[in-house]
């Protein structure tokens, strides 16, 4: 539980910051309880931990996990199907390595969101804008779990966006819960350090942050900066942080079981080539073995709208199996080291698209009302299918899920209750969810 800070005994304490701390204390042992109680006596604990893989921009589900073989051609779109180890299920013919170990997965579709652009709150916290500003699941994962080593909880192998178009942010669960993103100097600062006049060098110039906030008032912003300060200081002399994040320790076979020599098109203009981020998913592996509660990635680009430029199935030519291979490898890796029970990895968009191609192009355009969503490990029951479209793919016929009751499964697998609540930045404790209901199928 938070203290009171030697301001709130130098100044008195006030009854806001007394409110504050009661509530924040009380409002994590609840929250925590659901992981107190997930030891099982036959086998030692490991805390779970999350992959959420993130295809910004909008899958098709018609041109990956939901195809519709039977429809007219200008919804079924231009590829083929295969047969998956479940009986009866077929993806695209894009996808062979998910379609010969779909047994492994956990496949949703009808998925519908609220939100009908790229604005991807419900992809992260379960809700969207017009629920106001809720931190972010690896936030609220942060602020649970705390810090239990010089690793950070929570990673975003993804550099910044606009803020406009950032939701992995911490809001009320506090400034240094946000994630630690791997990017610029940053892990130029994780060097080992080899000698003490080193680690004093850079204990003095950590000291620096309490001069740059002399001037600041007596809030709880110092706070977040000291806690802060404490954890990069823990960061920089650690040699374990720096070889989790190391991928060249990765023998090259691996990597190129990931996909390393992929590409993928720009969204928009097809010509342009990339290329794929298998290292991104082999990071997240390294990560999460090392003990990382929650590490998100975003790999390729996936608005494929019309455009005189775009060509939707040109570009999932390469992209497709791209992730295809990325998925498997990542799954099985995890598989075969006895990770994958304790490691939930989860495929997301924040939709689908729309059935009927649309020209120039081609392209779909955005579909908020049938996404799917590909789940693996964590414990949950996988080797299923949840969900089903109609003939065109336009809508759930049965099995209708929402991202409110995926966010729900994943606090439930990571031990956190998904009807607790975290104070907000008025100190009133606010639900996590407004419907905390997990998907029954995957939790049993």
């Amino acid at each position: 539980m938070k203290s009171i800070e030697m301001k709130d005994i130098c100044n008195g304490p006030t009854r806001r910051s007394i409110l504050r701390v009661g509530l924040a204390g009380l409002t994590l042992a609840s929250l925590y309880r659901n992981d107190a109680t997930a030891a099982s006596p036959k086998r030692p604990k490991r805390p779970k931990s999350v992959i959420w893989i993130v295809l910004s921009g909008g899958l098709s589900h018609l041109d990956s996990f939901d195809p519709k073989p039977d429809a007219p051609k200008e919804i079924r779109g231009a590829f083929g199907t295969i047969a998956t180890k479940l009986p009866g299920i077929r993806v695209s013919d894009l996808l062979p390595k998910c379609a010969a170990m779909m047994d492994k997965f956990a496949l949703i579709r009808g998925l519908k969101s609220v939100e009908n652009d790229h604005f991807l709150s419900e992809v992260y916290s379960g809700l969207p804008r017009t629920a106001g500003k809720r931190p972010a699941f690896g936030s609220v994962a942060s602020k649970v779990f705390g810090t239990a080593s010089a690793l950070p909880p929570y990673v975003c192998l993804r550099r910044p966006t606009t803020d406009e178009f950032e939701f992995e942010k911490p809001y009320y669960a506090g400034s240094d819960h946000a994630p630690f993103r791997p990017f610029g100097d940053c892990l130029g600062n994780l060097d080992p350090v080899k000698s003490p006049e080193r680690l004093a060098d850079r204990k003095k110039l950590l000291a620096g942050f309490d001069d740059m906030r002399r001037d600041l008032d007596r809030d709880d912003s110092h706070v977040a900066i000291e806690n802060f300060r404490a954890k990069a200081f823990d960061m920089i002399s650690s040699p374990k942080v720096r070889d989790a994040f190391d991928v060249s320790k990765e023998p090259a076979a691996v990597l190129e079981r990931y996909g390393k020599g992929g590409k993928y098109t720009h969204q928009t203009v097809v010509s342009l080539k990339y290329d794929w981020e298998a290292s991104a998913f082999v990071t997240a592996r390294r990560l999460v073995e090392a003990g990382v509660r929650v590490v998100t990635i975003s790999p390729g680009s996936w608005d494929h709208h019309s455009g005189a430029q775009s060509h939707i199935f040109d570009s999932y030519k390469l992209c497709l199996p791209a992730l295809d291979a990325s998925v498997t490898a990542l799954v099985t890796d995890l598989g075969e080291r006895g990770l994958l029970d304790d490691v939930l990895v989860a495929v997301v968009s924040e939709f689908g698209r729309t059935p009927k191609v649309v020209d120039p192009g081609p392209g779909r355009e955005h579909w908020a009302d049938a996404g799917c969503i590909l789940l693996a490990g964590g414990g949950i029951k996988v080797g299923q299918v949840i969900g089903e479209t109609d003939g065109r793919g336009e809508r759930a016929k049965s099995g209708q899920t929402d991202f409110q009751s995926l966010m729900a499964t994943l606090y439930s697998v990571l031990g956190i209750d998904p009807a607790g609540s975290l104070p907000d930045f008025g100190g009133r404790p606010t639900h996590l969810l407004d419907n905390p209901r997990p998907i029954k199928e995957l939790l049993g």
